[in-house]
């Protein structure tokens, strides 16, 4: 990962973890202070910065990443291509491709904002709290992904049909269609009508 003045401090040199601070916003996604992120989760959940990335392969598919089994939250349910929060100072647009390289080993060829989306999910069986004000980006990507196992157990590309059916069948994240939907206007932007976004 490349060092930036954002990532620097969060990039321990002496192998100990170090506690991840997000960024905590109000109502209109002005920053208001930090806090630890599973503190920032734990019911009723704190209001802070996030971001979700749609990527499309050349066929209007849309990427999606089976989060891993061994995430604290959320493991194992299918959800968009990434999703995450930026380090405190960090603006979103990098966050978003820095954690779509770190999680599934692409770089997007383009990558565009889309809005943003504020919601409240309570996520039922971890008892965490998704209290977002969430930066939304659509783009395109040209190569296969190659995830890091300790973040993605599996990737699909998927058209609306297809998409569909996985989720009446599979568990999806709490966001998922708060998410696809608030984005859905970039997404047909991009895709075309063909596309049937």
């Amino acid at each position: 990962m490349p060092i930036t003045p954002a990532t620097a401090t969060h990039s321990p040199s002496n192998g100990t973890a170090e506690a991840i601070l997000l960024e905590l916003v109000d109502e209109d996604g002005v920053t208001i202070g930090t806090a630890e992120k599973l503190a920032a989760h734990r019911a009723p959940g704190q209001l802070h910065r996030a971001f979700s990335v749609f990527l499309f392969d050349e066929r209007g598919r849309l990427l999606l990443q089976q989060r891993a089994l061994g995430k604290y939250h959320s493991p194992g349910v299918w959800s968009n291509t990434c999703c995450g929060h930026p380090y405190p100072g960090e603006a979103p647009f990098a966050a978003a491709a820095r954690r779509t390289y770190e999680e599934l080993g692409v770089s997007p060829s383009l990558l565009a904002e889309a809005g943003t989306v504020r919601y409240n999910h309570p996520d039922p069986a971890s008892g965490l709290v998704e209290q977002e004000y969430n930066h939304l980006f659509v783009g395109l990507v040209q190569s296969p992904p190659r995830p890091d196992r300790d973040e993605v157990a599996s990737t699909a590309f998927v058209t609306p049909a297809e998409l569909a059916r996985r989720h009446a069948r599979d568990t999806f994240s709490a966001w998922f269609m708060t998410v696809l939907d608030a984005a859905r206007p970039a997404i047909r932007e991009l895709t075309g009508p063909s596309a049937g976004w």
